[in-house]
């Protein structure tokens, strides 16, 4: 199967919100939902179907405030993946979104 290529998201949107902060390097965890209808796991399923970023997803076991158990799920890009985009467009990209 061939690799597509990433594809940019609206800079100012949900989307590209997140992909903004993968980009930085930064884990992303688990949010509220954003606008009270799409949450995080719908906008990076998203990101990696229709957009084709190649996100790792890592889920480990945690504990609420209250005491329960829980999942936690972390959200992020390899490296080589942001270094690639990065030579890319992903700076002016990235400019935009902000």
């Amino acid at each position: 199967m061939t690799r597509k290529t990433p594809v940019f998201p609206g800079p100012r949107t949900a989307r590209g919100a997140v992909l903004a902060v993968l980009l930085s390097n930064a884990d992303q965890a688990g949010a509220e939902p954003l606008r009270g209808r799409v949450t995080l796991a719908a906008i990076v399923r998203a990101l990696k179907r229709k957009y084709h970023w190649p996100i790792e997803t890592t889920s480990f076991p945690s504990n609420t405030a209250d005491g329960r158990a829980s999942w936690a799920t972390v959200y992020s890009l390899p490296p080589d993946v942001i270094a690639a985009a990065m030579d890319e467009r992903a700076r002016d990209w990235l400019k935009a979104a902000s």
